[in-house]
């Protein structure tokens, strides 16, 4: 009985996310990217970060690629150390090709300076996919981040009306 239990929950769906938060861990999960989490939940929001939404024994590729494909929003947190994770690239790449709206933050990076950075690493398909999301996001209207004079509520603030405006459009 204890077993069927366990399969029968391991089989019940999450409840699809509203926003998807696509950023560099160890530069802003416990900063920025917290912060803004615990903002868009307060305003009913449901926001998918891995350290929250993701259980022992989910399988990593399947459940973030689901999540990004049902999400209606996706904010891409571009910081100094972002362009170095494949995962990050790989996230913001479906993001682009299932066409979901993007909310660009530049923290302590420029637009200008959004490029991958590998040493051979990826496939030729990878790095084009990659290229090419970078190139869009470079074009998209996003919000800027300079972590030696800005303010943190400001930024949340804005990031999280940016969401909530873009998914009551939705």
């Amino acid at each position: 009985m204890q077993r069927l239990s366990a399969e029968i929950c391991s089989k019940v769906a999450r409840p699809a996310c509203d926003v998807f938060l696509n950023h560099r861990g160890i530069d802003t999960k416990r900063t920025l990217v917290g912060l803004l989490y615990d903002n868009l939940t307060k305003h009913k929001v449901k926001p998918f970060l891995d350290s929250m939404d993701m259980k022992p024994g989910d399988r990593l590729f399947d459940h973030i690629d689901k999540s990004i494909q049902e999400c209606k929003v996706g904010v891409a947190v571009f910081s100094p150390r972002y362009f170095d994770s494949y995962f990050c690239l790989h996230e913001l790449a479906l993001l682009r090709e299932y066409n979901k709206p993007l909310i660009p933050i530049f923290y302590d990076v420029k637009p200008s300076q959004l490029k991958v950075n590998h040493n051979g690493s990826f496939s030729p398909e990878e790095l084009h996919r990659f290229r090419l999301a970078l190139e869009e996001a470079k074009r998209t209207v996003g919000l800027t981040y300079n972590s030696s004079n800005g303010d943190w509520s400001e930024l949340v603030r804005n990031a999280s009306n940016a969401v909530i405006k873009i998914l009551h459009r939705a």
